[in-house]
């Protein structure tokens, strides 16, 4: 009789483990995915490893601003869930492309997306990447115009030079892009024109 009950108490306890595990399992894997949806996998990498500071200068990268013409009125046309909306739709294509070239999506704020090429990951090529990525930007919202008769026009500004690059912050931290190159790209999208491409001379050399 107490053999029998300290048997079945023992397979009770590691039936109760095995589920802990798969739990501890589970939310491991969960959180690994959030993680790699915040942070570049090479970043995330370092982080688990146990690095505390991550910075890193580049040499030559590539940065685009796209800021979306007229959002202040369509924010008081639109209701909020269709502000919302319009914006989650095109981002989520702008997302699409930026991976299907190789480039890093670093944030959005507001109506306003930022792209890096050449970084965490140096890239030869990182000029034409992300001058791609903004063609095909451009074409969606062209056939996006073409196919639902509203027009989002957004203008697009490219600057190619050094950075830093890192990430900050314990809450709702992020892998970020100083410098520079970054501000002179916030610069050719704010004077550019809407639906067009500026690109700085030394983007335009490369």
């Amino acid at each position: 009789g107490p053999s029998a009950i300290a048997f079945f108490l023992l397979a009770y306890f590691v039936k109760q483990n095995d589920i802990a595990y798969g739990l501890v399992d589970f939310e491991r894997s969960r959180s690994e995915k959030l993680l790699g949806n915040v942070l570049p996998a090479k970043i995330a990498a370092r982080l688990k490893d146990g690095t505390e500071n991550v910075a890193d200068r580049f040499d030559s990268v590539s940065v685009l601003f796209a800021d979306m013409v007229g959002s202040t009125v369509l924010a008081t046309s639109l209701s909020p869930e269709e502000m919302v909306g319009l914006l989650n739709e095109v981002f989520t294509e702008f997302d699409a492309i930026t991976i299907r070239h190789g480039v890093e999506k670093i944030s959005t704020s507001g109506d306003n997306y930022l792209v890096a090429a050449g970084v965490p990951e140096v890239q030869p090529d990182h000029a034409v990447a992300l001058v791609r990525v903004a063609l095909e930007m451009c074409a969606y919202l062209d056939r996006r115009r073409s196919e639902t008769g509203r027009d989002v026009a957004m203008r697009f500004g490219i600057n190619t030079g050094p950075a830093v690059a890192g990430v900050v912050g314990q809450r709702n931290f992020h892998y970020d892009i100083w410098g520079d190159a970054v501000n002179t790209a916030s610069r050719m999208e704010s004077h550019g024109e809407p639906s067009r491409i500026q690109i700085s001379e030394a983007t335009y050399e490369l």
